[in-house]
């Protein structure tokens, strides 16, 4: 078995345009102060990094990680959640998406999609040049607005849309097999690979492509009411990446699962910092020992009420706590004796 490594910190919540959080140097500082190992790096977010450039020059690559070894820390994984989003996007979001795309091709979808599979391209040799082996992103969504099957689909909606997503991802996934690095969607609400179905949908479609894997985040089975304990039995295999965070599920008389057009904080199912939710993490992190997961726990902040450098502080001694430093030995090897053959076809009375 292997001892999870941790924790870390995804840095996208965290930066910003005032110091410590404004510059790769600064921040690293910041979240090894706080006792952090490893940050999980925002690729679109230019003022910790330039993705082109990582892609491009293996010398830049190095400073980045000498920048982050000065703090004694590691980089988990490159982040590309914004650019993934706009492989693929339903016109009824368009607008809602264009701020994630570079200014010069907004406005224009088409230019807006070439541009993200770019950013992929580019990620995929970006995480290659740094040394990783596995890469965080979402899958975008075509069929999103029609998750609710009212009005009644039109037959063969959503295998169209699938079968579109899966023409979009294969060139892409191809890439990162090429460099090595396995393609980690985050299942998420808004995506079209939003829970254990749509993941295996689109997984069918793109032949089992080896590098299509996972990160798994519970908070977002909570909000959808789905077992997080069953997901890891049934996909353990695929996931790569890890998202420590915590939610709660409050459902009354007045909301549910929907929850109702509300802000955050009104909502029946909220984010929340690592402790103050309902997942049962003690029971994730044996089942991620159990089934020896490779990487980091990565801690995600978002809380609809704590500050984000309280979360940031407390998430770090939270993930600490719950490493479990796997046993190299079985507990009752004490009492086991050598192997006996004779005495084993006695005992069995096949002698």
């Amino acid at each position: 078995m292997k001892t999870i490594k941790g924790p870390a910190i995804f840095l996208a919540q965290f930066a910003g345009d005032t110091a410590p959080f404004n510059s790769l140097d600064n921040i690293a500082a910041w979240a090894a102060g706080l006792g952090y190992k490893g940050v999980q790096i925002p690729s679109w977010d230019g003022r910790l990094f330039d993705l082109k450039k990582a892609a491009e020059s293996k010398t830049y690559c190095e400073e980045v990680k000498g920048t982050l070894a000065s703090h004694g820390l590691e980089i988990t994984e490159l982040s590309t959640h914004l650019q993934g989003q706009l492989v693929a996007v339903h016109p009824a979001y368009d607008a809602g998406f264009d701020g994630f795309a570079a200014a010069e091709v907004r406005n224009d979808p088409v230019k807006r999609q070439q541009w993200a599979v770019e950013q992929l391209h580019f990620a995929a040799k970006a995480s290659a040049n740094l040394g990783l082996t596995s890469h965080a992103t979402f899958s975008g969504a075509l069929a999103w607005p029609y998750l609710y099957s009212w009005p009644p689909r039109p037959p063969g909606l959503i295998e169209e849309a699938f079968d579109e997503l899966a023409r979009r991802w294969k060139p892409i996934l191809d890439a990162f097999d090429n460099a090595g690095v396995d393609v980690c969607y985050e299942i998420h609400p808004g995506e079209d690979l939003h829970d254990g179905v749509t993941y295996e949908m689109f997984l069918e479609r793109v032949g089992g492509h080896k590098r299509a894997c996972l990160l798994y985040d519970p908070s977002h089975f909570v909000l959808q009411q789905l077992n997080y304990l069953d997901y890891i039995d049934n996909y353990h295999e695929r996931i790569k990446i890890f998202h420590v965070k915590d939610a709660e599920f409050n459902p009354t008389g007045k909301q549910g699962v929907y929850g109702g057009f509300q802000s955050w904080i009104n909502r029946a199912g909220r984010f929340r910092s690592l402790g103050d939710g309902q997942v049962d993490f003690a029971a994730i992190f044996s089942k991620m020992a159990q089934y020896d997961f490779p990487g980091w726990a990565v801690l995600e902040w978002e809380c609809c009420i704590k500050h984000p450098e309280d979360g940031a502080r407390e998430g770090a001694t939270f993930i600490a706590d719950h490493i479990i430093r796997v046993a190299d030995r079985a507990f009752d090897d004490f009492a086991a004796g050598g192997i006996d053959t004779a005495a084993n076809k006695r005992v069995l009375g096949i002698g």
